[in-house]
């Protein structure tokens, strides 16, 4: 019993990883293209217009958007003075990732219902990784909507937020990006992610049955 879920751990661990530099990859690169189309250089200049997942990963990060779902890469550098609209094209850069990931999410989970039900191993596990990968590109998008600093949820907080609020919430930005690492692994995050991860993929997957 005990050798048996250990190997099927193990084929969920493995199933999972191409899935997982993709939507990290795909995250990174959309905010860098998203920036770069916005005025903003940097990220090309620094090669981070890829999907290369070597230029985008964070072992930490990764991790954690392997075993619990949710997670985060290294962030693209983002030069906010070639901006015409700072606050407003910030805003954009930060959201083009997430959005970036349930589109990504739509598209696997359109594949994945014409693999799924195959009884050839090879196109079933396909399937599975292509589940996996939506399960994990729907989590990346949901976690970094958190409004906690450095995650997306927080720029696209601040473009909001009156520049002295703004200031005062950055200020204790390591503090809150602590509390929040401590939540996650203690669990304490769990449902209310697992909710909206649970109810993103069941609404994506009805809605790409009806296409």
């Amino acid at each position: 019993m005990t050798q048996s879920f250990l190997m099927q751990e193990l084929l969920s661990l493995l199933v999972s990883v191409p899935g997982l530099l993709l939507c990290l990859s795909l995250h990174e690169a959309a905010h860098g293209y998203t920036a770069y189309r916005l005025g903003d250089p940097t990220a090309k200049n620094a090669g981070r217009l890829t999907l290369d997942p070597l230029k985008h990963l964070d072992p930490v990060g990764t991790i954690c958007l392997l075993f619990f779902h949710v997670g985060w890469a290294k962030p693209v550098p983002v030069n906010t003075r070639y901006f015409k609209n700072p606050r407003r094209d910030t805003a954009l850069v930060s959201l083009a990732g997430p959005v970036s990931n349930f589109l990504l999410a739509a598209v696997l989970l359109f594949i994945r219902q014409f693999l799924i039900f195959s009884s050839v191993m090879p196109v079933y596990v396909l399937g599975l990784m292509v589940h996996y990968a939506a399960i994990m590109s729907i989590g990346l998008g949901v976690f970094n909507l958190i409004p906690v600093p450095p995650l997306d949820g927080s720029k696209i907080l601040f473009s909001f937020l009156p520049w002295q609020q703004a200031a005062k919430y950055a200020k204790y930005e390591q503090y809150i990006q602590f509390g929040l690492l401590v939540l996650l692994f203690v669990g304490v995050l769990d449902v209310p992610l697992d909710f909206c991860i649970s109810h993103i993929y069941s609404w994506l997957s009805a809605l790409v049955t009806v296409i």
